[in-house]
């Protein structure tokens, strides 16, 4: 496609979604305006069919539980065109020798380094679990907690070095890790509509108000998207370290 094509294609564009941005940024509600309908009535709700106390959760697993599922693809889609570009025809090797630039030293990683992460690395990754099991009960959920976990795995990096990082991550485990998230998630939409329920109506005990273990099926949905949060970012960490890697013989060198 030619650039004149595009930048055509570009203007009409902009005249179709142009005006609906204008009309939807005019109706807008004005900076520090209460909107109290809507938070009054999601509170009146969610408490009552879902047992959870954190009402983000109850929105996005319930309320608008479709539209998460279809950001949940959309993060998959995001991550596997990333890993396509990225990984090109280097495979995915374990080779642990990482590129050395000329004339760069090579600094000795301080015994301190590797001791603050082996100890910051497990207490983050407790954190990560905390805030993915108490979804229902206090801010948090599956893709905070899933950004944390996936955050705790740079420590490797930075205090075992290349090598350590390289053969405690494994691509093929977060390639399951990520599409069997979006697959539970999933799963819990359609499940419930081969019994005759609505999608995504709850089928499990709702459990107690203020329990970590409210909330009936939306337990399940958010250990998917944490599942599929945590494997999809490693991954992107993966890919990003994998570029300092050097190349077997064979494949691709990374662009300077």
């Amino acid at each position: 496609m030619s650039l004149r094509l595009r930048l055509i294609l570009l203007a009409l564009s902009a005249l179709v979604l142009v005006p609906g941005f204008g009309s939807v940024i005019g109706h807008i509600p004005g900076f520090g305006s209460e909107i109290p309908a809507y938070g009054e009535l999601i509170n009146r709700i969610g408490p009552a069919e879902r047992q959870v106390a954190n009402m983000v959760s109850a929105i996005n697993f319930d309320i608008r539980g479709l539209d998460t599922l279809g950001e949940e693809f959309m993060l998959l889609a995001a991550i596997a065109g990333t890993v396509v570009l990225l990984r090109g025809q280097r495979g995915t090797d374990t080779a642990d020798t990482a590129i050395r630039l000329p004339g760069r030293p090579l600094v000795p990683r301080a015994e301190a380094v590797t001791l603050v992460c082996r100890i910051f690395g497990p207490l983050i990754a407790v954190f990560g679990l905390y805030i993915v099991l108490h979804a229902t009960v206090t801010p948090g959920g599956g893709f905070q907690g899933g950004v944390i976990l996936a955050s705790g795995t740079m420590l490797i990096y930075l205090g075992e070095g290349y090598a350590g990082w390289r053969r405690s991550v494994l691509s093929g485990w977060l390639d399951a890790m990520e599409g069997g998230g979006a697959l539970v998630f999933t799963l819990c939409g359609l499940g419930p509509m081969l019994v005759g329920a609505a999608f995504m109506e709850n089928l499990l005990p709702l459990g107690i108000y203020k329990d970590m273990l409210s909330g009936g099926l939306i337990l399940i949905e958010n250990l998917g998207v944490a599942l599929a949060v945590t494997g999809g970012f490693t991954q992107l960490f993966l890919e990003f370290m994998e570029e300092t890697r050097e190349p077997a013989a064979g494949e691709d060198t990374p662009s300077e």
